[in-house]
C-alpha cells in the first residue's frame, strides 16, 4: 500500500478549505434575504423613510457582499495558486 504524499495531502485539504470558504455564500445569501425582506417590510409601514431605509440597505448589502468575495479570493487562491504546496 502506498502512502499519500506531503503533496498530495495539502492539495486535497486545499481544496477542502476552497469548498468550505465557498458555504460562505450560502450565509451571505441568506442574510440579504432577510435584510431585504425585512427592509420591503419596513418601507411598507412607512413609506416616507423610503430614502433612509434604501441607503441603509445597500450599505448593509455591501458590506455583507464582501465577506462573501473574500471567501471566493481564498477559494481561488487555495485552488489554483496554492502557497502551501511546496513547504511540507
Amino acid at each position: 500500500m502506498t502512502g499519500i504524499t506531503p503533496q498530495a495531502f495539502v492539495l486535497g485539504l486545499s481544496a477542502l478549505g476552497a469548498g468550505l470558504a465557498m458555504f460562505v455564500g450560502f450565509g451571505v445569501g441568506l442574510g440579504q434575504g432577510i435584510a431585504t425582506g425585512k427592509a420591503v417590510e419596513s418601507i411598507a409601514r412607512q413609506p416616507e423613510a423610503k430614502g433612509d431605509i434604501t441607503t441603509t440597505l445597500i450599505t448593509g448589502l455591501a458590506m455583507s457582499e464582501t465577506s462573501s468575495i473574500f471567501a471566493l479570493i481564498v477559494a481561488i487562491i487555495l485552488t489554483f495558486a496554492n502557497p502551501l504546496v511546496g513547504k511540507l
